[in-house]
């Protein structure tokens, strides 16, 4: 569509078309839906499998503890000492307005290890963490 020159009016008139704006952004928003679960994928961990039990989409706006089988600890994607740790965690907390921690272990940690930093989490006043773990698939 052109512009109009309003026949029965002074001077011309514009129309903005919006439909292309509007194709544009569904377009992005589309886009955004897809790739948003993809956004953090953290260290590569061998998770424990357990059924499904509810959906937890992991971001970079999560206080996320990943600790592998070498026993290295990284909080989001940043490699943490391990005296460094629970100060480094609570101030993430802060940052990030929350006082949930998500802990993902190797598989192959001993249970011995992730229950001696879950004490020392929970000694240290982060009480409030949350298992992940790899949904098992149908067979």
């Amino acid at each position: 569509m052109g512009m109009n020159l309003g026949r029965g009016k002074k001077g011309p008139v514009a129309d903005i078309n919006v439909t292309p704006l509007v194709d544009v952004m569904l377009v992005l928003l589309v886009i955004f839906m897809v790739t948003a679960p993809m956004l953090f994928s953290g260290v590569d961990l061998k998770l424990p499998k357990t059924k499904k039990v509810n959906n937890v989409s992991l971001n970079a706006e999560l206080v996320i503890l990943s600790v592998t089988s070498g026993e290295q600890y990284y909080l989001g994607k940043s490699l943490v000492g391990q005296k460094d740790l629970i100060p480094s965690i609570i101030k993430q907390f802060k940052v990030n307005k929350t006082e949930v921690l998500y802990l993902r272990a190797d598989y192959s940690l001993k249970y011995e290890k992730v229950a001696k930093l879950i004490a020392s989490l929970k000694k240290a006043g982060v009480s409030n963490i949350a298992l992940v773990t790899e949904v098992e698939k149908a067979q």
